[in-house]
């Protein structure tokens, strides 16, 4: 394997680790619930997960406009700007989750007022909330770190940091729930744990891999406003693309509910393989992101052309591999997570699309990656902003005439036009080095 293959791969197969940890957090957290005996427990947790989800997710603007500026100055061999970058993005991190702690009281009530649980529910699932917004500091600051280590051409500390946090949920929720006897509030303080744990550890990692270039850490870097309105400009851009992606998430889910308990099943669970898809996916988009910024940032034009060239082909072998096996294997699939007859009879009307979703999202993955590595965020916004109109205008058309398959249809179209739109600005997204 040449060189370039080899620095995509070490990119991306962390990465895909890493993202394949994540959800582990929340599964565990969900497993020590599963066995209290109440189903009020399982709801609060439920709903107290997606609450910090949709926080969190929106806020993702951190790591992803961290990585893209960090690997440009990586590919400029600017040290100086790598460390002031590290110091920006973990200020407005830790900043931003600190404004989260203080404004706890208004926020979970809107998040509950949102989310609508049942009196039962609704008061462990403040009770949860009330415990782990303590964290958001940690989680924001871990997500800057992230996309910080990202730039600099390194996953393998976020992805030791991805399975320690899992390694100590573990133990600290167990401690909490069946040592100490506590219930939700255990729960809680086990993932309050392990965000906190993650964040130190990245910061130990820091200080013992980068200490040479952290003596360039300076306050005056955060004085600097012409950078910092860069990186707002940049997290701006993506944060309003976050909005439209949680619009256009939430809606699906909520227009499978709105049909019953049967297609909404069946939705989540055929979900469940864009999911999966995903995680590989969002793997080589890192590596776009990392190696695609660091050959902008270096001017180098025919190392971001074989990267782009290079890429595409990972990409496209694993859309193949993807839409084989969920074409051969989707239906067990969904045997493995439901044996009700009723939601496997109707899953089997809708695996068509199920198959259809790694060529149709390929391109918004492909793309995404790249576009954040050359910090091209505003091209971001306007083809997540061209799917989400995509998606809505298909919904609206053909819902009455055609039901859930409108659904799935609007899904596909809202991937798809996010990847030909980006396909049709690159050349003057990239610019010279393209041309």
């Amino acid at each position: 394997m040449d060189k370039r293959n080899k620095d995509i791969l070490d990119i991306a197969l962390p990465s895909i680790v890493s993202n394949i940890t994540v959800p582990l957090l929340g599964l565990v957290d969900m497993a020590i619930v599963g066995h209290m005996g109440d189903a009020s427990y399982i709801g609060a947790i439920a709903v107290g997960s997606m609450v910090f989800n949709v926080i969190y997710w929106i806020f993702g603007f951190l790591r992803m406009a961290t990585s893209g500026m960090t690997s440009q100055a990586f590919g400029r061999g600017d040290k100086s700007e790598s460390a002031d970058l590290l110091s920006r993005a973990l200020t407005v991190g830790i900043g931003i989750g600190l404004v989260f702690v203080a404004a706890q009281v208004p926020v979970g009530w809107l998040a509950m007022k949102a989310m609508q649980p049942t009196a039962d529910v609704y008061y462990l699932a403040q009770r949860y909330f009330s415990i782990c917004i303590w964290g958001a500091p940690a989680v924001l600051g871990l997500y800057s770190m992230t996309g910080w280590f990202i730039g600099m051409q390194n996953t393998r500390v976020p992805m030791v940091v991805s399975i320690m946090q899992n390694v100590v949920n573990i133990m600290a929720s167990v401690v909490f729930v069946y040592v100490l006897g506590m219930k939700v509030e255990g729960v809680a303080l086990g993932t309050l744990t392990a965000q906190y744990a993650g964040l130190a550890m990245a910061m130990a990692m820091l200080r013992r891999r980068y200490r040479s270039m952290l003596h360039a850490y300076t306050i005056k870097a955060l004085a600097d406003g012409k950078a910092m309105m860069r990186f707002f400009t940049v997290s701006r851009d993506i944060f309003l693309r976050t909005l439209f992606l949680v619009a256009v998430n939430l809606f699906f889910t909520s227009a499978g509910a709105s049909q019953g308990a049967v297609i909404l099943a069946v939705n989540t669970m055929l979900f469940q393989l864009f999911t999966l898809y995903s995680f590989v996916m969002d793997g080589f988009a890192y590596a776009g992101e990392a190696i695609g910024g660091r050959y902008y940032g270096a001017g180098d034009a025919a190392g971001l052309k074989d990267t782009v060239s290079r890429l595409f082909k990972w990409q496209l072998v694993m859309t193949i591999a993807y839409t084989l096996i969920y074409a051969a294997g989707s239906g067990t699939f969904v045997s493995l997570l439901t044996d009700e007859a009723a939601v496997t009879a109707a899953a089997s009307d809708y695996l068509p699309w199920a198959v259809a979703i790694p060529f149709a999202g390929m391109g918004a993955f492909y793309w995404d990656g790249l576009y954040i590595g050359l910090t091209a965020t505003r091209g971001m916004l306007a083809a997540t902003f061209s799917g989400a109109t995509a998606f809505f205008t298909v919904y609206l058309t053909l819902f009455p005439v055609w039901g859930n398959h409108a659904l799935w249809l609007s899904l596909v179209m809202y991937l798809v036009t996010r990847g030909v739109v980006q396909t049709l600005m690159w050349k003057k997204i990239c610019g010279k080095l393209c041309g």
